[in-house]
């Protein structure tokens, strides 16, 4: 996991069991006989199905990651975790106890689903919270109470590091440069397990080892840069071996910071490389021409790292790319499928609006996946199925026949064994491309095999859809999921997401919608207006998907319960798509031509539940109404930030306030802070609470 934050930003959390606790007999029967993966191959492609339940993955590890030709799945943490009312995703990083009752199934549908993955030919890699536990208190999805984060059903208070090796006040983590207080304190308040101590360590193998019995062949570390490298690979070495026969796969979770390094984990396995997501997000958002020289960018090892394009963090905290980009990020995934290197990963997940916001479920309970409604099945895609064929084809090939025909459009070989070219540009292009394969015609894998490529004296004339992909390695490719394109989507999709936020005080009883000038936004029909989230209240979220490179106009308006309408009075808002995801921050009744935008930035640590919000004068920052606050972001903790539409040339006061999980109010001391707002754009503060 990455730096969390309060409750906006908690995120995975592992832990450890006593290791008596943990026999296996009389808990789950196992099939009699189990097909077995292949888990000696490092390279096959992993599709991280996260938060998807158990019964989701195994009926996709049998219709569509096995026939795909799918190396793995990552699966989320299988323990049992926190339930609280909002049921938000990052609770199944706060641990419970060690049994596999789980909000995504029972511990008799994990066995199963192991055991119809493996049938499949797909190994099963789950999430690995060992670095601590959880920092709230209450029930579990399988009914543990825990009324002192400190005592647990598989720890004791002398089981997590204390003042004794945290040098801070609070016991939290308060510089991310001190590597002492990033291993030996605690994450946002969770209880951080003392990893040196041997009976943790093999209480944590012992948790793990209990999975393994029952089919598990690796495991992503969750927070392992909080975790010391020796202690880490202490406990790796006290893993089984799989049911395969092979040592279980390690990769882990190393945040980019100052310190630790990534390169301290190796001896304990692979370290997901986050640089690589990153010169994803620069060349797809930019120019793909730079991909000429990715394995010189500062990426990490192909021999020491996996790779991806975006994972649960680093699509809601910004860091990296979305499926909010489109076509831009399936080309990103596309190029990670061709591009020798290390281990590739496919992310499918749910649609969101908040960074917090629950998966799909029922009282918690995360319901089966649907491709068709709110989740985002990109393992599925026509064009990635596809891709995983050519991966596999294409093995340990090297990288040839580079050629790079503009900063938008680039094409390279594996020595025969395939070609890949790509489009990120907004027209269509042609051009003539070196490839390196034998004279023939070839199917585009991309597409399906609908479309042939023909290759005369190696080279071959290739005309690549805007924002597409032409791939080729086999004359008679046969599409084997997906062909209907009954995934996200094969080729140009020509949409793109728009995420609308729109800062609105309501009463009681009142919703905010978008209607605009587009189909997609209901053609000015208010009945067809889309509906947008309070989850952030004030502000309200949605995202929609609108078509690439089209201007329109847009309002905001509310409706009652009775469902009377009142609309913004200001002008018509005016938006233009490019191929990139857009978002349009606004305040209701500020128009676009009247409004500017403040980042507020207040640096404020807090207590695990609570977080902070700031309210002003303004009618945009609540008019003093602590209800109509605007909730800050945790996710540059303890740094809190948002960035507030506000009119122009406007003088007004504003301070911070904290609210705790109870809804508590507590104001910073001293005077109204006070700030005037210019003509142009892009204000700023830097707070400090007093």
């Amino acid at each position: 996991m990455t730096r969390h934050r309060p409750p906006g930003v908690f995120r995975r959390t592992a832990g450890a069991v006593a290791a008596g606790a943990l026999a296996l007999a009389g808990v789950i029967a196992l099939p009699a006989t189990t097909a077995q993966a292949d888990t000696t191959a490092k390279g096959d492609v992993i599709a991280n199905l996260w938060e998807w339940n158990w019964n989701s993955i195994a009926s996709e590890c049998t219709d569509v990651l096995g026939p795909a030709g799918y190396g793995a799945v990552q699966v989320a943490p299988p323990s049992e975790s926190l339930k609280q009312s909002s049921y938000y995703w990052w609770d199944v990083y706060q641990p419970y106890s060690y049994t596999l009752n789980s909000r995504f199934g029972t511990a008799t549908q994990f066995a199963s689903m192991v055991s119809a993955c493996h049938a499949a030919g797909v190994k099963v890699y789950t999430d690995a919270v060992i670095n601590h536990t959880a920092a709230q208190t209450g029930t579990g999805y399988d009914g543990t109470t825990i009324t002192s984060k400190y005592d647990t059903p598989d720890w004791d208070p002398a089981d997590y590091h204390t003042s004794a090796d945290c040098p801070t006040s609070d016991l939290t983590i308060q510089d991310y440069s001190n590597l002492t207080q990033v291993q030996n304190c605690e994450l946002l308040g969770l209880p951080d397990l003392k990893t040196s101590a041997d009976n943790v360590r093999s209480g944590l193998a012992a948790f793990l080892n209990k999975q393994i019995a029952l089919g598990v062949d690796g495991f992503r570390v969750d927070s392992a840069k909080h975790i010391p490298a020796t202690d880490l690979a202490a406990i790796v070495a006290k893993l089984n071996t799989t049911t395969s026969g092979a040592a279980p796969y390690v990769f882990d979770e190393v945040y980019p910071g100052s310190t630790p390094q990534p390169s301290d984990y190796y001896g304990s396995g692979d370290v997901l490389d986050f640089t690589y997501a990153s010169k994803m997000k620069s060349a797809f958002q930019g120019n793909v021409s730079d991909l000429s020289s990715l394995e010189s960018s500062g990426i990490l090892p192909a021999a020491n790292s996996v790779s991806f394009v975006t994972n649960h963090d680093t699509e809601r905290n910004g860091l990296h790319m979305s499926y909010k980009d489109g076509d831009s990020y399936k080309l990103a995934n596309l190029f990670e499928l061709a591009y020798k290197w290390s281990t590739p990963t496919i992310y499918s997940s749910w649609q969101w609006t908040q960074s917090d916001q629950a998966p799909p479920n029922s009282a918690g309970f995360v319901t089966d996946t649907d491709c068709s409604d709110g989740w985002n099945c990109l393992d599925r895609d026509t064009a990635v199925v596809g891709m995983v064929a050519w991966h596999n084809a294409a093995g340990s090939a090297a990288v040839s026949n580079w050629s790079t025909k503009s900063s938008s459009v680039i094409g390279f070989g594996r020595s025969g064994a395939g070609f890949f070219a790509v489009n990120n540009g907004s027209s269509s292009a042609t051009y003539t491309f070196a490839t390196g394969m034998a004279d023939g015609t070839y199917s585009n894998v991309v597409d399906g095999g609908a479309s042939t490529v023909t290759v005369s004296g190696g080279n071959a004339s290739i005309t690549i859809p805007a924002k597409d992909a032409v791939a080729f390695y086999n004359s008679s490719y046969t599409c084997t999921v997906g062909c209907d394109d009954g995934g996200s989507g094969g080729g140009s999709t020509s949409t793109v997401t728009a995420t609308f936020n729109e800062y609105a005080a309501t009463t009681s009883g009142t919703d905010v919608y978008v209607v605009g000038s587009i189909d997609a936004l209901g053609a000015w029909d208010t009945s067809k207006a889309v509906p947008l989230s309070s989850t952030g209240y004030p502000i309200w979220s949605g995202a929609v998907t609108v078509p690439i490179n089209t201007s329109f106009t847009y309002k905001f308006i509310k409706k009652d319960s009775s469902g009377n309408v009142t609309w913004e009075s200001n002008a018509n808002r005016s938006a233009a798509t490019t191929t990139s995801a857009l978002s349009l921050n606004n305040s209701w009744n500020v128009a676009n031509a009247d409004a500017t935008d403040v980042t507020f930035n207040e640096y404020a640590t807090t207590t695990y539940g609570t977080n902070v919000y700031v309210v002003g004068s303004v009618a945009s920052l609540g008019s003093w109404n602590t209800s109509d606050a605007i909730p800050l972001s945790s996710e540059s903790y303890p740094t809190w930030s948002k960035l507030v539409i506000v009119p122009k040339s406007t003088a007004f006061t504003y301070k911070y306030v904290k609210k705790d999980s109870s809804g508590n109010v507590t104001w910073e001391s001293g005077t109204n802070r006070s700030y005037t707002t210019g003509t142009s754009s892009g204000y700023t503060t830097s707070d400090t609470w007093k």
